[in-house]
């Protein structure tokens, strides 16, 4: 089935804490992967392409510092926000954290409340459709709360899998998607589809789109992939 729900990687070596994480976060409806060390972590980054994680300061083999350095230094996942947990309240300890690329830090003892919060917030910014935001590109509105899509004020009628497909790119309008990456995104990594696949959905959501006139928003870059705008 398709990953829908943003997935979340908690990285704590503290098992009480880490439970706690995992049960609060699935009990806000997200996907939650957890690593107990910082060599795991840079795996499961690199395999699950989390939408966020909540990253400890100290962990064994690798440090959260330097997970946080490699995460934010590779092309392919420096946009994936970083909230830091640190026992370390000195300001220099905060500044260090920030500076090496975390989008927020929280020091411990947290607030799991404060804590899923600030999740929330960074979710806003990179996956806001999953947040239920109200999208807008051009003359198309999609509203992720409602599940409706309109252009040029009308409403649209789009299948599950082509809301989806419409809502990943309007996440990031002129970003060019190749189709691995929209399989991922649309249709999650544990099932098999064909790329061609892909081609199919663009099309119905191209007609869709242009049902009642209005110019192709819709991009094909040969040999690449698809872009909005």
């Amino acid at each position: 089935m398709a990953r829908q729900a943003p997935c979340v990687l908690v990285v704590e070596d503290e098992g009480a804490q880490r439970e706690v994480l995992h049960y609060n976060l699935e009990a806000e409806g997200f996907d939650v992967v957890m690593a107990d060390n910082g060599e795991d972590a840079l795996l499961l980054v690199a395999e699950e392409q989390p939408d966020l994680i909540v990253l400890d300061w100290m962990l064994p083999k690798v440090s959260g510092i330097e997970v946080c350095r490699q995460v934010k230094a590779d092309p392919s996942t420096r946009n994936i926000p970083i909230i830091m947990l640190s026992a370390r309240s000195e300001e220099v300890d905060r500044v260090r954290g920030l500076e090496t690329g975390a989008d927020d830090y929280v020091v411990k003892p947290y607030s799991v409340v404060e804590l899923l919060a600030r999740l929330r917030t960074q979710l806003r910014r990179t996956r806001p459709a999953t947040m239920g935001e109200r999208l807008s590109f051009a003359d198309i509105i999609l509203d992720a709360a409602e599940h409706r899509v309109f252009r040029a004020g009308q409403s649209l009628h789009l299948g599950p899998t082509e809301f989806r497909l419409l809502s990943t790119l309007m996440e990031k309008p002129g970003r060019v998607w190749t189709r691995e990456q929209l399989l991922d995104r649309v249709w999650g990594r544990d099932i098999y589809v064909d790329t061609r696949t892909i081609d199919v959905h663009v099309g119905r959501l191209r007609k869709a789109l242009m049902k009642n006139g209005g110019e192709d928003p819709l991009r094909t870059v040969r040999g690449v992939g698809y872009a909005l705008g």
